[in-house]
């Protein structure tokens, strides 16, 4: 049975990340982003205390837990106003693809710097031209001798820039049908042919996201993960804690918003009471949080089953997950910035930049119309439009 309440374990987590997020909070963030650097400060002392790896296993120094504690720890580390979004890409997906597809080699050389902190990699799936159809990947990998060549383009590929590598979704062809089929490589930053460029993002991000360009880019056969032929299993594998995180991503924006609205509702005073004694004002808000309290319900249920082995109703739940924090966070949001009125457009209370990062997720990494495409057909049976 899928839990409704969580173990004193998850609570003692939640505690602990909680009292961590509130030392650096929304004010230390906005610092780093001002001055276009890293929280290094926070992913540190994230990683000393073992949370960066809480979903990887012992043997590697990770906590040996699953999606369901790393998600604890990204939506508390957004509830105090600093998630870190490369949690999501470095231990999430590309941690549990080489954790549980990874050979024997890349497990030893990736996995215990991903958990201690010390190593970062990010993911590249997303194309100019394939958008949310993963099946229109047009990066190829082909073969040269024992070598892989790759070639073709990705977009909006986060952190790069302080990734030790990237993990490529390519296609390569199958010997036996001809067909192309997905494969995952391991590519180190400064592997020649491998170029990065940055986009010019309006949203204000530590993380910065980056078009890449592989040129004939020549890699060892050990840079395959693991094997050749269970490419999609292995690709679906990284995008359902993907899904997943992302929720907690949102989930954790969506309650930092509120807390924010709640606490100048309390205080905020026109005629001779609070407005948060307004039904106008208190509705909103009670609604809000019970969205995203629905929402934490459905990634608490798509965590357990991913964690349990179950990748099928994991999908299922993981979009579903994605979709409902999506669209309670940019509810939470906007209802916090109206809750403010003026105040909430200002930097002081760092409402307004939420209005845009709300909507990315909304957006990323796949849009709420391809995961209400993704329920009509697997979920209801309904016929293809495509």
């Amino acid at each position: 049975m899928t839990p409704v309440a969580e173990t004193e374990e998850h609570k003692a987590l939640r505690s602990a990340v909680s009292a961590l997020g509130k030392r650096y909070g929304r004010g230390y963030l906005a610092t780093v982003v001002a001055e276009g650097r890293h929280p290094t400060e926070l992913w540190a002392e994230a990683a000393k205390l073992g949370y960066l790896g809480v979903n990887l296993p012992e043997e590697y120094g990770g906590g040996g837990g699953g999606i369901a504690e790393l998600s604890i720890v990204l939506e508390e580390l957004g509830a105090a106003g600093c998630p870190l979004l490369m949690l999501v890409v470095s231990p999430a997906i590309c941690g549990t693809v080489i954790a549980r597809f990874g050979t024997a080699e890349q497990k030893r050389q990736w996995l215990p710097g991903l958990a201690d902190g010390t190593r970062t990699m990010a993911f590249g799936i997303t194309e100019p031209d394939a958008g949310s159809n993963s099946h229109r990947i047009t990066t190829t990998a082909r073969r040269d001798g024992t070598d892989w060549v790759l070639s073709g383009r990705k977009v909006f590929i986060s952190g790069v820039d302080i990734a030790d590598a990237t993990l490529i979704v390519g296609r390569a062809e199958d010997a036996r049908t001809g067909k192309l089929k997905p494969c995952l490589f391991v590519v180190p930053r400064e592997t020649p042919g491998f170029e990065r460029r940055p986009i010019d993002m309006e949203l204000s991000s530590a993380e910065k996201q980056f078009e890449l360009t592989l040129d004939e880019v020549r890699l060892p056969a050990d840079a395959l993960v693991g094997d050749e032929d269970a490419g999609l299993l292995q690709l679906f594998a990284g995008l359902n804690p993907e899904r997943v995180m992302t929720a907690a991503f949102a989930i954790g924006m969506g309650r930092y918003a509120i807390s924010r609205a709640v606490e100048y509702a309390r205080d905020r005073t026109v005629w001779k009471q609070p407005i948060g004694a307004h039904q106008a004002i208190a509705h909103p808000l009670a609604q809000a949080h019970i969205d995203l309290e629905l929402a934490r319900l459905m990634m608490q249920k798509a965590a357990f089953l991913y964690d349990s082995g179950d990748d099928i109703a994991a999908g299922e739940a993981a979009n579903m997950a994605k979709y409902a924090a999506g669209e309670a966070c940019v509810r939470a949001v906007d209802q916090a910035v109206h809750t403010l009125g003026g105040n909430g457009l200002t930097r002081e209370f760092g409402l307004a930049s939420l209005i845009t990062a709300a909507r990315v997720s909304r957006i990323a990494p796949v849009s709420r119309e391809m995961v209400l495409n993704y329920v009509s057909h697997q979920s209801l049976g309904l016929p293809k439009s495509y």
